[in-house]
């Protein structure tokens, strides 16, 4: 976590090296310094945001109906999940895909696939698990021999567009991660330590967890606004919460004496949730900002069934062919590969006469080891934890001199 921050904290300065131009006609020079590529970098994601449309894209087909399906946990058992990221957050995965690809096998009796994209947080800052999944109206049937369109078990002239009953999807769900989390407490994968100390008893934990089988959880089944809808703008809406960490800089407002404030969404149902003010510490808001900070390697992005990797080309060279659909154009992609791509020359425009500018000096990136540990990193960066206690640590006092 104090690494990420410290790379944040340098993006784009001189301690990365960078590229220094000239203009040819007036002379004027610049320096344009290294990002730090982390994918929490607000300032250095739009990169990999773009291929990842791009490359998600080529998942939909046309004359398809795609819905959104939202999988939450409840609230009680987001301070667990906190403690346990990457068990939690891989449990939140495939108990949402054990309960969708069970639902749409037995309602629709179609091959399921789904994409998915795990959301920590809400907007408040405060550690919010939940999974958006985008998820196509039909498929080719158990056996691959007809096209299976998604449609209403008793309304079979229902026009409003239908998946399955998310009641039904809730409840398997609901089951597969409480199944879940019982299989990670008995493997001792669960850290439960302070006041999670009294549920390391296997007896404790399962009562303890009987209490939420009862309990509403929320499993939102959204179709495509229009019958023309774009599932394109899904794509989009997610790619948005892929990188870059859980806040814009067009939400913030104004940082000042310590306070951060920016917008956020009300808890007025009656008003609509509309936006409003919202005012931090500005430690506090570091520290909700940080809670987001994905375990090392940990990837938010997952495909199932159809989609995934393995099954991809073959799932929708069957769709395309029950659908009769064009099969997808595959020569501009094998040219891509067979032509080595030319090496990019860095360019920028002059700010003085808009001159097309050269790249005359170019230092490299040092590795992050030396940086941080070095004169020019962060002054509170501390790589042996010797000083830095982070749940007390005060964010917002000065600097010390020098």
């Amino acid at each position: 976590m104090q690494k990420v921050l410290g790379k944040l904290a340098l993006c784009r300065t001189a301690a990365l090296g960078g590229h220094e131009f000239e203009c040819p006609q007036c002379r004027h020079r610049c320096w344009v310094y290294n990002s730090c590529i982390d994918r929490h970098c607000p300032l250095c994601s739009g990169g990999r945001r773009f291929d990842w449309l791009a490359k998600t894209s080529e998942l939909l087909l046309p004359e398809i109906d795609y819905f959104q399906v939202v999988f939450t946990v409840p609230e009680q058992l987001s301070a667990l999940m906190l403690g346990n990221r990457r068990a939690t957050y891989r449990l939140l995965f495939h108990a949402a895909w054990e309960a969708l690809r069970s639902m749409l096998r037995q309602e629709l009796g179609c091959q399921p696939a789904a994409l998915m994209v795990l959301h920590t947080w809400n907007q408040r800052l405060e550690h919010h698990p939940h999974l958006h999944a985008l998820v196509p109206g039909g498929g080719p049937s158990l056996d691959g021999s007809q096209w299976v369109r998604s449609a209403h078990p008793h309304q079979r002239d229902r026009r409003k567009p239908y998946l399955v009953d998310n009641q039904l999807l809730s409840e398997q769900f609901r089951q597969a991660f409480l199944a879940g989390l019982t299989r990670l407490h008995r493997d001792g994968k669960l850290k439960l330590i302070a006041r999670w100390s009294d549920l390391r008893e296997p007896a404790a934990f399962a009562a303890w967890l009987e209490t939420f089988r009862e309990g509403p959880w929320v499993v939102y089944v959204e179709p495509p606004p229009t019958e023309h809808a774009n599932p394109e703008h899904v794509l989009k809406y997610l790619a948005r919460y892929l990188t870059g960490g859980p806040i814009s800089d067009g939400r913030l407002l104004e940082h000042q004496d310590g306070w951060v404030t920016f917008w956020a969404r009300g808890r007025d149902k009656q008003h609509g949730n509309q936006s409003e003010p919202y005012t931090l510490t500005g430690g506090e808001f570091t520290r909700r900002w940080s809670m987001h900070i994905l375990p090392k390697g940990f990837v938010k992005s997952r495909c199932f069934g159809g989609f995934s990797c393995r099954h991809r080309q073959a799932y929708l060279d069957r769709c395309r062919e029950l659908l009769g659909c064009a099969p997808a154009a595959s020569g501009a992609a094998e040219t891509a590969i067979q032509e080595p791509a030319e090496p990019c020359q860095p360019t920028r425009a002059c700010l003085k006469c808009t001159t097309p500018m050269v790249s005359v000096c170019y230092l490299e990136r040092p590795g992050w080891r030396r940086v941080l540990n070095g004169p020019q990193g962060p002054w509170w960066y501390d790589p042996f934890y010797q000083a830095l206690v982070w749940d007390r640590f005060d964010w917002y006092r000065e600097p010390p001199d020098g």
